[in-house]
């Protein structure tokens, strides 16, 4: 879940193995103050977020890449694993394409998260959450409804 975070923020590999560590470190740090009023993942989920955050303000870095790399079509079809890998990469670039807040309940959202335990990892309400994932849906339709 980490690196998917961490990818979901920074799109170069070397960049992103360094985010990874810096959540690492900030996880550690942060662990001592978790009060069980959300769950660890969640705990875990939000301080990955706010440490990706701070990354990006650090190192201006442009977001590229949200989802993991390994993608397997068990199709041995070439022409379909061409377009299974170029399906990704057009929701890799839509993510991409969305503002901040909407690529984090989105990014989220493609973990398994809750909208509950997404607003708990963002620090927003729960219809926040709701709302933005709807507005990403949207767009994220009309933009790979056009490709």
């Amino acid at each position: 879940m980490l690196s998917r975070i961490a990818a979901s923020y920074e799109a170069d590999p070397a960049r992103c193995q360094d985010l990874l560590q810096e959540i690492s470190v900030a996880l550690w740090k942060a662990l001592p103050r978790w009060r069980g009023e959300a769950s660890v993942r969640t705990f875990c989920a939000r301080v990955a977020h706010n440490c990706s955050i701070d990354h990006l303000a650090r190192n201006r870095a442009r977001y590229e890449d949200a989802l993991d790399d390994e993608w397997v079509d068990p199709a041995p079809d070439p022409a379909r694993a061409a377009e299974t890998s170029q399906r990704r990469r057009n929701l890799i670039e839509a993510i991409a394409g969305l503002p901040l807040g909407q690529r984090q309940v989105v990014v989220l959202s493609l973990e398994g998260f809750s909208q509950r335990e997404t607003g708990q990892a963002l620090g927003v309400d729960e219809n926040t959450v709701a709302q933005r994932l709807s507005r990403a849906r949207r767009q994220l339709r009309e933009w790979l409804g056009e490709r």
